[in-house]
């Protein structure tokens, strides 16, 4: 096998292992490539992307368990009888109904649909802690469930009995049930630009824009001391979520780079449809958690914000910004993705992520 064939898009195996020829040119690092790679052993060394790799380490840095976060005060919170009102309480459930879905739907999607079309070990390798990380984010809900006894029933079945949490997972398996499909194999311009369109969707708005209505709503409780260890889960979930949608643009991106014939005029329209459209099933959702105004939040203000949000999106990935004149409504989200400084569960004093997972404690330094 030559050098030129290994780097050739040409249909075939996916698996990124294909057959060993003894004594075949040796495989160079240029041969790498993000989609149709068909090295004959496709090893993580040498590094190509080394992004990719950056971002496992840091991810690997940034390990944690849901049930190392004490819940002793939200279950005092919630079995009270006035300390929380009807609609808080809404939010709450809804939200864990939406996030146990759509949790559930991203590790499917990337252990049954992305890890076999993308053929980058470095991708790979992120895309594997990813699939963990999701594990954890599901393990997280069903501990805030079990932790506040609530009817798991009710919370496990939102997705079926609410309309804005059923329309976001119905939309969204759309493309999963795309990518799975045993049939599909990337290889011409048609089936890579499926591809890319499918991952525009999994990472920018999936993952980009349909999670953030309810990590306002929960964190906003927790900035007033309400079911703070709920807030401190999905604080938690959010760093690790942008870090997936990070990663998700560079690996578009560079998709991007390397296939240009794939973003023509008339596939850069479907994607900013795509992304209205996600716009508008997050605005119908907020409207559905808060059909009325609490914690200093309402639906409009939502709607402001998933613009601001759009518009960041489609500029992450080389898009014009849609909505003019938009400011972003809760700046104080900002301070929720500092990945720098975090709460240790046991000792709640300040420690630092470093390279390799090492931590830096420091007693002086007190929340």
């Amino acid at each position: 096998m030559s050098t030129t064939a290994a780097a050739t898009p040409t249909k075939g195996s996916l698996t990124g292992l294909e057959s060993i020829e003894m004594g075949a040119a040796r495989i160079r690092v240029d041969d790498k490539r993000i989609i149709n790679c068909r090295a004959d052993l496709n090893q993580l060394v040498p590094f190509k992307y080394t992004w990719a790799w950056d971002k496992y380490l840091a991810s690997c840095a940034n390990h944690w368990m849901p049930n190392e976060i004490n819940m002793w005060d939200d279950q005092v919170l919630w079995k009270s009888k006035d300390g929380l009102t009807e609609d808080e309480r809404n939010i709450i459930k809804r939200n864990l109904g939406f996030f146990s879905t759509a949790d559930s739907l991203v590790a499917n999607n990337i252990v049954l649909a992305v890890y076999r079309h993308i053929t980058n070990p470095e991708c790979r390798q992120y895309l594997l802690r990813q699939a963990s990380e999701e594990a954890l984010h599901t393990h997280s809900y069903q501990y805030i469930v079990e932790s506040l006894d609530m009817d798991q029933a009710e919370v496990f079945n939102m997705y079926r009995e609410l309309p804005s949490v059923a329309e976001k997972s119905e939309w969204a398996l759309q493309f999963t049930r795309s990518l799975t499909s045993p049939s599909f194999q990337t290889g011409t311009p048609k089936d890579d630009q499926r591809l890319l369109r499918d991952l525009i969707a999994f990472y920018v708005i999936f993952e980009g824009i349909f999670f953030y209505v309810g990590f306002v709503q929960i964190l906003s409780m927790g900035r007033r001391n309400k079911m703070t260890g709920t807030a401190q889960q999905l604080q938690y979930i959010l760093r690790d979520e942008s870090m997936h949608l990070n990663f998700g643009i560079d690996v578009i991106n560079q998709i991007k780079a390397e296939n240009p014939q794939l973003w023509t005029p008339e596939f850069q329209k479907e994607i900013i449809e795509m992304i209205h459209k996600g716009v508008e099933l997050e605005h119908r959702y907020a409207i559905d958690t808060m059909p009325r105004g609490i914690l200093g939040l309402n639906s409009q203000m939502f709607l402001e914000y998933l613009q601001f949000i759009a518009n960041r999106r489609c500029t992450q990935i080389g898009l014009p910004e849609q909505y003019t004149g938009i400011k972003n409504p809760f700046p104080w989200m900002s301070e929720m993705l500092d990945l720098k400084k975090e709460k240790n569960f046991f000792e709640t004093r300040v420690l630092e992520y470093q390279t390799g997972g090492a931590l830096n404690w420091d007693d002086d330094e007190k929340e």
